[in-house]
């Protein structure tokens, strides 16, 4: 599930597009203004970023400007109400991947989602062996030995985070912020809980899940 990060101070317009990517299978998460776009940009991973460049605070070409100083590497497509070829011009020189001129229909957004998603920043091979788990990407599908793996949304998520950090210790933190909303309560032990239904999904022939006590969780290639 890629995870995309929404500065766009219109409220109705921000709900309306995190509904339609939520459906689309995205994981968004909202910002209202540039200072807190950069504040979440610098915490979390994004797969790509929405950046509207009229924002109440400061401009979203000041925003751009400042998260490849930052050297986030993350493709960011503009949005914009100005039709004006300089602007566009000016947003592609700070760094921007593709731009989209408002009013626009929330499903083009999600097909230029995808559009820069497929660029080649992103892992070419959907297919994923640890040990005797395959994990498929693309196809949202995860077995061991041929058997597939029943998994929630959820599960197949934190899956995926542990996967692609196999022999690295993951903190709880860094886990709830990418199994979970921005904005969405989580309760304490919520990891805990989701760790525990994977381990027992994953034996006995998967690979291991390590709880590191203060320090996170470590999947080992068994």
């Amino acid at each position: 599930m890629a995870r995309v990060l929404l500065i766009e101070d219109d409220a109705a317009l921000s709900r309306g597009l995190t509904a339609t990517l939520t459906a689309e299978g995205y994981s968004v998460d909202p910002a209202f203004d540039g200072a807190s776009g950069l504040m979440m940009a610098a915490d979390e991973p994004y797969a790509v970023i929405t950046l509207d460049v009229g924002l109440p605070d400061m401009s979203g070409f000041d925003v751009l400007k400042i998260l490849r100083a930052r050297h986030c590497k993350a493709p960011v497509l503009m949005l914009t109400a100005r039709d004006a070829i300089e602007d566009r011009v000016r947003g592609l020189d700070l760094g921007a991947d593709d731009y989209l001129l408002k009013p626009f229909e929330p499903k083009e957004l999600a097909a230029r989602l995808r559009a820069l998603l497929r660029r080649p920043q992103v892992d070419p091979s959907p297919v994923i062996r640890v040990g005797r788990l395959e994990f498929d990407r693309s196809h949202h599908t995860a077995a061991i030995d041929g058997r597939d793996l029943e998994l929630r949304r959820r599960e197949w998520v934190l899956l995926e985070r542990l996967i692609a950090r196999v022999g690295q210790v993951v903190s709880k933190d860094r886990l709830a912020a990418e199994v979970f909303g921005y904005d969405e309560a989580v309760a304490p032990n919520a990891i805990e809980v989701y760790i525990a239904r994977l381990r027992k999904k994953l034996e006995p022939h998967g690979p291991t899940i390590r709880t590191l006590r203060g320090l996170g969780y470590l999947m080992e290639e068994d």
